[in-house]
Parts: C-alpha cells; structure tokens; sequence
C-alpha cells in the first residue's frame, strides 16, 4: 500500500519510489495519473488498472499473482490508498488469503490540512466524503454534531459550494471552517472563517470553487457545553459508568441513553478506562 503524492511529485517518500521500481505488478486507480509519476521517476513499470468498478474482480487476479510469488503495489491517484479512496477491498482479499500487506506511508491530505489548520480541537473525526444523498447526509451530520471533535471532511469543486451551505444548516454557524484548497499544489490556499460566512467566500471569487478541498470544522464554541449539549453530557456519563462497568457495556448504556454513535463512545471511554488505571 504505497502513498503517493497529493500534489507536488516532491513529496513522495524515497521508500515508496524503492518499493515503486521493485515491484512486479503496480496497480493504480487511474493509470494516466500514476504514469506521470512514475515516467517522473523513470520507472518503466506500465501501471494496471484497479479502481471502485473493477476493484473485486481485480482483486481475484492480484491474489492470485501474489501466491505465485510476484510482488504488487498499490497506489491510488494521490495520497494514501483505501483512504477515501479504493483499496480496502484488494487488502481485505490479501489478508483472507493469508498473506501480507505492507503499508509504505506517506503524503495524506487531510493530515496535511489538520497540520496547518491550527485547530482548537485536540480530536478530529476524519468523515472523508459525506453521502451525495440528502438524507443520508442529514443524518450523519446530525450524529456527528454535538462531538466535542473537529471534523474532517472530503469535497470536490463540483459539490463544495452545496456541501458548505449543509454544513451551515446542520451545524452551529458559528464554528469555525479552515477550508483547504489545492494541498501541496501551485495554488494551495487555506482560508479560515465562521460557517456563517463561507457562502459569501466562494461568491467573492470564482477561483474559490477550484480544485480539490479539505473542509475542518473545528469544535462547537465553547458557549456551547452550558447549553445542554449532549457530548458533553455523554462524557459525563461514560465517566460514571467506565467506574462500574467495561468500556463496551459503558458505550452500549451511554448510547442507548444519548442517541450518539456507539463505536465513537466506545473510543471515548476506552480513553476513560486508561486514564482511570
């Protein structure tokens, strides 16, 4: 699993470019992106198509090629593979068969953007792309909301103007957004404002609306923890129970009780159990 660039072909690792020029077979999300990389670095390995509409027959192949021996990379377009991105199905194919996957680490652009976005949050949940569906979508912010987390998310220029006003609709207008435009690239932008405002950002100009984007939305105000709000009440709760309880039944009760995600209760009072011992 090698990650590759998510812009500038600088920011590739010299292990990833080692493990590029070694492998027998490359397989690529899109075979004309990595073929400018790979033709950059002069490695002559001609890429095999592996992407969301072909990824479980694929996997069949590169399983297959890996028992008798021959070697595979996987990279997608930029960043790190199974990322947002495809990937998860081929390693999950690998691992049932026994063998084993690799990870080669590098660029990632939403760390990249977490780095430089300077966030009062000490957490964030990473969402990737929010579901194209409305209710869907509805439905993931409205659990997500009240977390006393940042939240990472994912967007194409083509969607980002709609997905900003959501975001606006179902979260306080008033937290703060660092959109991240074009990471590691010619016009890398980060802008920082209020969800209130950023209708009125990508109106000012229309290179605002180009390239491809980071949202964060940092942590509610903290106005907002007198107010009810129900993450904090769940943490107050998870603390009481953690002290009588194992973290999975702790996170069940607090679910059931709160409506809030359970796995992201349960990582909450997995981090309460250890600083209680």
């Amino acid at each position: 699993m090698v990650a590759t660039p998510v812009g500038n072909l600088r920011d590739v690792t010299l292990r990833a470019l080692d493990v590029l020029a070694s492998a027998d077979i490359i397989a690529a999300e899109d075979t004309r992106t990595t073929g400018v990389l790979l033709r950059h670095y002069g490695i002559a390995t001609r890429p095999l198509s592996l992407h969301e509409h072909n990824e479980a027959a694929r996997a069949t192949q590169l399983v297959a090629l890996l028992q008798e021996g021959r070697s595979v990379a996987l990279v997608s377009d930029a960043g790190t593979p199974a990322v947002s991105d495809p990937g998860a199905w081929l390693v999950r194919a690998v691992r049932d068969a026994g063998l084993p996957v690799v990870p080669i680490p590098g660029a990632n652009a939403a760390i990249a953007a977490v780095s430089a976005a300077g966030l009062a949050a000490e957490r964030f949940l990473f969402l990737g792309f929010l579901p194209t569906g409305a209710n869907a979508r509805r439905e993931l912010l409205a659990a997500v909301a009240h977390l006393p987390v940042a939240l990472v998310i994912y967007e194409a220029p083509h969607r980002v103007r709609d997905t900003v006003t959501h975001l606006g609709d179902a979260l306080d207008g008033q937290r703060t957004l660092v959109i991240a435009r074009e990471i590691t690239k010619k016009f890398e932008a980060i802008a920082r404002m209020t969800l209130a405002e950023a209708p009125k950002w990508f109106a000012a100009d229309p290179n605002h609306v180009r390239g491809e984007f980071v949202l964060l939305i940092d942590t509610a105000p903290a106005s907002q923890a007198a107010t009810g709000d129900p993450a904090i009440d769940a943490r107050r709760l998870l603390t009481a129970l953690v002290a009588e309880l194992p973290p999975a039944r702790a996170a069940r009760v607090a679910a059931a009780a709160t409506g809030l995600p359970r796995d992201i209760l349960y990582a909450q009072a997995v981090a309460l159990k250890g600083d209680r011992d």
